[in-house]
This record gives C-alpha cells, structure tokens and sequence, in this order.
C-alpha cells in the first residue's frame, strides 16, 4: 500500500478538521451506491512500540501538545516538514497552516489524537522508511474503501439506537472497521457537544460516538528516527491505497 498525502485546505481555529473531513466525504458519497453491513477485525497496530527512543520521543511530544508548549513542540518537527503536495515545505508553512500561535489551534489535539493511536513503518514515494500513525492510515486494508468505512479504534464501544448516551444499546464492538453512513451527527439534546457517528451494522443502523471512530484519510503523521533523532516530516491530510 501506499500513503498519499493530500493537501488539506489551510485549518484556522474556527474550523473542524472533523467536519472538513465530513463535507469531502459527503461528496464522495453521493454517487456511491449504499453500503452493505461489512465488519473486519482490525488493529490496534503499534510497530514501534519496542523501540524506546521512539517512545521516549512519543512521550515528550505528547507531554508538549497536552501544555501548548510551542518551543518544545517545534523542535520536534523537521524544519524541512513536509506539508502536501503544491504547498511550501518548511516550519514557517507548517505554522501558518494550523495556526500554530493560537490557542485554539486544531494542532493540540489532531496531533495528539494521531500519534496516540500507534503506527506502522511505511516507505515514502522516494523509498524512505517512515513511521505513521495513526495505524488506521497506515494499514488500512486495501480492499475496503477509504471513503465508505471508518475503523473503531477502542474496546467495548456501545451502540446506539439514537444519537444520545440514554438510547437504547444496539450493539458493542471493538477494533473493526464498519460502513459509515454519515461522519457527524448532533447529540438529540439541543446545545449538547456530543457528536455521533452514524454506521451500519448487521442489525442495522446505529450511533457511536466520534471520538471512538476515525477515518484514513484523517490526518496522518510521519516521523524520521535517521540516527536514533526522530522528528515530525509530515503531518497532512488524505490517505489512499495505491
């Protein structure tokens, strides 16, 4: 398989990457013919997960997004950070970008959210080793379409009949991958930040909560461990099979 980074239009605080990714989806969608109940066991995946300067490197970042300590955070980036395809290289775009001296820049927590999911070792377009996470990115299977289907990416995720905690339970899975049917869905309770994810199932239609499901063509982050000094190359949006 191949990853494919995509230029992903430039994030500002205001704007969801989530509901970036819903809009691309739903045009994607249209056309397509609906999806049938299809489950897959698949992940958590974590290649890396011996390799303790990796780990040490993991933490540290981490420990950065989590304080918004920005000097931390740029040194773990390499300053030459790709960026997608048709856009500058370079710190300076990456910052721009995401809005790096903002508070609410989406870079805290899509970071965070991808590296803490755990990756697999995959070779760039010009042969070169990278690790990526997450592993829904990086080792999606090839025979499911990107566009259609997202992986659950934590245990025991309950079912819903409803877009709402208190509706009834449908269903429990764990690490599979699962048609979606719409990316964002409000919470029944007016003003209540929930947001759901509507799938489909072998009973039928259900909800899960957004945080539980992500899809591979979300951000996805690479990193250079050349010389046991790992850093950010790339960190954008878009991921195809070859």
């Amino acid at each position: 398989m191949k990853a494919v980074f995509g230029s992903a239009p430039a994030i500002r605080a205001k704007h969801s990457p989530r509901r970036a990714l819903v809009l691309a989806l739903c045009l994607v969608s249209i056309a397509a013919a609906p999806a049938q109940a299809q489950e897959l066991q698949f992940g958590p995946i974590d290649e890396a997960a011996g390799n303790q300067e990796w780990q040490a490197y993991k933490h540290r970042l981490l420990v950065a997004l989590d304080e918004k300590n920005r000097k931390a955070v740029l040194s773990a980036i390499d300053p030459d950070v790709d960026n997608g395809p048709d856009q500058k290289r370079g710190i300076d775009e990456f910052r721009r970008r995401w809005d790096f001296d903002s508070e609410q820049s989406p870079l805290w927590r899509e970071l965070a959210k991808a590296v803490s999911l755990g990756g697999a070792f995959v070779k760039d377009d010009k042969g070169r080793t990278r690790f990526c996470t997450p592993y829904v990115a990086a080792k999606w299977p090839t025979d499911f379409d990107p566009f259609r289907f997202g992986a659950i990416v934590t245990e025991d995720v309950l079912v819903k009949s409803e877009p709402s905690s208190g509706a009834s339970t449908l269903a429990r899975l764990g690490h599979e991958l699962v048609p979606v049917e719409d990316w964002e869905v409000a919470d029944t309770t007016p003003g209540f930040p929930q947001k759901w994810t509507r799938i489909r199932t072998r009973s039928g239609s259900g909800y899960v909560p957004e945080e539980h499901i992500r899809s591979p063509i979300e951000h996805m982050a690479c990193f250079s461990g050349q010389s046991s000094s790992w850093r950010l190359v790339s960190f954008t949006a878009g991921y195809l099979p070859e």
